[in-house]
């Protein structure tokens, strides 16, 4: 795998083939990045919602029609629609229970480790929980990090994606019941293979020279 020709080939979808489907073997790859995606202290704070069916993407695109129309073809034509939602409360019995898998996947040696472990944890969500108080800026930081895996795992399985902050994040929890189950969405992404309507697929990469980005000392 040659990850600098990924980084330079892959680009945002603009439109998606309705007719084609992403493999249920490729799909499960990435629900794999997705769940072993990393987050600050092993902190987890997300949940991850893919839309596969029609129905499914319906719910979606509907919450796009008012302020987001532009965006709504993308998900019904995309293949699957990945809603990255952050939790709405970064809460005790939450972080009791990443330790808990942490014990039973068998990450401590040692009882001291476990408390080290835990006290770590428990000092950040507390510092951006009660000091802070950007609790949820930071949780989604977090949700980034596992986008940020997501398309490029996509890329690298030649699959299009297209990621999308333009969404009614207000109607989309309303939707899809989130603030019930203590979540809120954050960021869509797109997942499928481009039409011959995706004008981007033929524009070239544009980005900064490396020397204006990137600096050794």
């Amino acid at each position: 795998m040659n990850i600098a020709e990924i980084a330079s080939t892959r680009h945002t979808c603009k439109a998606f083939d309705a007719s084609r489907r992403i493999d249920a073997a490729l799909i499960d790859q990435l629900r794999t990045l997705l769940r072993f995606a990393p987050s600050s202290v092993n902190s987890q704070p997300w949940h991850f919602i893919i839309a596969s069916s029609e129905s499914g993407k319906a719910s979606i695109a509907d919450t796009l029609k008012a302020n987001f129309a532009y965006n709504e073809p993308k998900v019904r034509n995309a293949s699957h629609v990945v809603v990255l939602c952050a939790r709405r409360e970064l809460d005790d019995a939450h972080l009791a229970s990443i330790l808990a898998q942490e014990e039973k996947d068998g990450r401590f040696a040692t009882p001291e480790a476990r408390t080290g472990q835990q006290n770590t944890r428990n000092f950040y969500a507390s510092l951006h929980r009660d000091q802070l108080q950007d609790a949820p800026v930071w949780m989604d930081k977090q949700v980034y990090l596992a986008l940020g895996s997501l398309m490029f795992g996509a890329a690298s399985l030649g699959l299009d994606a297209c990621p999308m902050e333009g969404i009614d994040c207000a109607a989309l929890d309303q939707a899809l019941g989130l603030e019930e189950k203590g979540l809120r969405s954050v960021v869509l992404l797109a997942l499928g293979y481009r039409s011959a309507q995706d004008f981007n697929a033929s524009l070239p990469k544009s980005r900064l020279s490396a020397d204006v980005v990137i600096s050794e000392i």
